[in-house]
């Protein structure tokens, strides 16, 4: 074993950083014997210095980030402080300098990853990332490394703690969004300010994280189609189930049939109580990758917190360290296939679909004919009256985004359609 540490600086100190730090220093002796040589905790780079953080040798902490990284000792910066800046200077700058990096940042690899990969490429230095999406789930190294010599046609996905939650109360309790957040907000589940979760975007980086590895091309945060959960009614979840269905907010990446394009994609879905998806309860996150050749493969676990995302970045630590003593690079950026993003018009699927309506004859038969004149053919339709209203919910076999969108504009036209009350995609067949 060799005896000269490794030197790693800690960007972040938060939940996360925090328990990295404890993780490194209770564990030290473990991480050495694995990686074949001690590492060593050499900064921690804070915005509070006057914070107290038990287990931290108080010299260590620094309010200087940019210093830190470019001291030239540095092997190994983990970057936990998430966001775009100084997040972005301060990788690029951490490999100018001759370190790799671990990071957990989504945002940053959604919206530039582009960018770091090229930087760790000129620089021969390692950018490592398990903890940007699903937590301690291993994920990214599948994807990566594991499934590399087959071919990703579909990744499908629950990989946010505070929504799944959320859904999970409204599908079991009967409760309203509103209730089901207040929940999550009392249990540490949901931030104070919970849009980043509720609004889909936390979803959405990840996807564009998982499309891109998955299908060896490039997909931005802005590539992804995102909606929330916000206008999920209970009514929307009874409806589910009357259809032996639950409501989940997915991730979904998939390969079109042609090969020529890919969808990258976030919204609430029915899924069938039967798929592995549904069952996935609480706080967990799961993702369902379909290959050719490996079939189906599930991967399950908790996709947040302080100790699993610590996890998820120790394990890349140990990765890279040991790249770092073979003189080697794990995996660069792989986006050789340069697939174009298909829009959320082309995307074709089923649809839930619930209108008000009169309660008197004929009216069936007029929205049954502007599905029809828009060429989406009706499955399923149920049909409630009572006094002189009516509730119809009609679900569809599959169809295009966009002739769904003309249907519901043409039945809004109708005068005996009073209102389009909600429209949810059926995913999982």
């Amino acid at each position: 074993m060799r005896t000269r540490p490794l030197k790693v600086a800690l960007l972040g100190c938060g939940v996360v950083g925090s328990e990295v730090a404890r993780i490194m220093t209770t564990h030290a002796e473990d991480l050495a014997a694995r990686i074949g040589a001690p590492v060593e905790l050499a900064g921690v780079a804070v915005r509070r210095p006057s914070k107290v953080r038990e287990g931290i040798d108080p010299a260590l902490i620094t309010t200087d980030a940019t210093a830190l990284v470019k001291r030239g000792d540095i092997d190994v910066v983990i970057e936990v402080i998430g966001g775009i800046e100084p997040a972005r200077t301060l990788i690029t700058s951490a490999f100018e300098h001759g370190a790799s990096v671990v990071s957990a940042n989504k945002a940053l690899l959604a919206e530039d990853g582009a960018t770091l990969y090229a930087a760790a490429e000129e620089h021969e230095k390692d950018l490592y990332f398990e903890a940007a999406v699903a937590g301690a789930i291993p994920l990214i190294r599948p994807l990566r490394e594991s499934l590399a010599g087959d071919k990703v046609n579909r990744v499908l996905g629950i990989v946010n703690g505070t929504t799944n939650f959320i859904l999970d109360k409204m599908d079991s309790s009967g409760a309203g969004y509103s209730e089901a957040l207040d929940e999550a907000t009392a249990l540490g589940y949901a931030e104070a300010d919970p849009t980043a979760d509720v609004e889909g975007f936390d979803a959405a980086a990840k996807a564009a994280i998982l499309a891109g590895i998955a299908f060896h091309t490039r997909v931005r945060l802005d590539d992804v189609y995102r909606e929330g959960l916000t206008d999920v009614s209970a009514a929307d979840i009874a409806s589910a189930k009357r259809m032996g269905c639950t409501v989940k907010l997915l991730a979904i990446c998939e390969r079109a049939a042609d090969g020529k394009s890919v969808t990258a994609r976030v919204h609430p879905a029915m899924i069938p109580l039967s798929h592995p998806l549904a069952s996935v309860r609480e706080a967990y996150n799961a993702v369902f990758v379909e290959a050719e050749a490996a079939g189906q493969l599930m991967f399950y676990g908790p996709g947040a917190g302080g100790s699993p995302t610590a996890s998820a970045v120790l394990g890349d630590l140990v990765a890279v360290c040991r790249n770092k003593l073979a003189e080697a690079t794990g995996p660069g950026e792989s986006a050789y296939t340069q697939l174009p993003v298909s829009p959320m018009g082309d995307v074709v699927t089923r649809y839930h679909i619930s209108l008000d309506v009169a309660d008197k004859p004929g009216v069936l038969a007029q929205v049954a004919t502007v599905f029809a004149e828009h060429g989406v053919s009706i499955d399923t339709v149920r049909q409630q009256g009572k006094d002189g209203e009516a509730s119809l919910v009609v679900v569809t076999h599959r169809a295009s985004d966009a002739a769904l969108s003309g249907t519901v504009e043409a039945l809004r036209k109708l005068d005996t359609v009073r209102g389009v009350a909600s429209i949810m995609r059926v995913e999982g067949e």
